[in-house]
């Protein structure tokens, strides 16, 4: 008897322990440029903070980009970028219209967004964006670059109408 409450016990504290290091994967505080992987320069954050911040003011729609080098433990990059999105919207309360979530190391990019701004930037837009503006400056190496011209097309759209 006292080998299964031992059992019981060992299980309940390690699922416990799971579910909380599932929910800490992501970080504490997130601004609209979080370069987790150190793929740009500091004035280059700096630039497209103050290009996300001033959109927001202007429109409403705030946009966050987030650079990460790992998606640990998630293994599916459009998964870990929906479950960052329900993230930053449940538990931090930043409620981004749009997540910009790229990976150099894993070659990967997903945007993430609200369904009410779709008939201004539809999925078909945003992958011709990122198809686009995107892909071709990062395959140079020039993510910068790529993300301030993918910024600058979304914002477009957005503005139209």
């Amino acid at each position: 008897m006292k080998k299964i409450l031992f059992i019981v016990i060992v299980a309940l504290f390690s699922t416990n322990c799971v579910i909380s290091q599932t929910q800490n994967v992501f970080s504490k505080s997130y601004d609209y440029v979080n370069d987790f992987e150190k793929i740009l320069t500091q004035s280059q954050i700096s630039e497209l903070n103050t290009t996300l911040k001033s959109f927001e003011k202007k429109s409403l729609y705030k946009i966050i980009i987030v650079s990460t080098s790992s998606i640990n433990p998630y293994t599916d990059f459009p998964d870990y970028s929906l479950r960052l999105d329900h993230y930053l919207i449940n538990d931090l309360k930043l409620d981004p219209t749009i997540l910009i979530v790229v990976s150099k190391e894993l070659r990967q990019i997903q945007v993430q967004s609200i369904d009410l701004i779709r008939y201004k930037l539809s999925d078909d837009d945003t992958k011709n964006i990122i198809a686009n503006f995107a892909v071709p400056e990062f395959r140079k190496g020039d993510y910068y670059k790529g993300l301030e011209a993918s910024v600058a097309q979304i914002i477009n759209k957005l503005n139209t109408i």
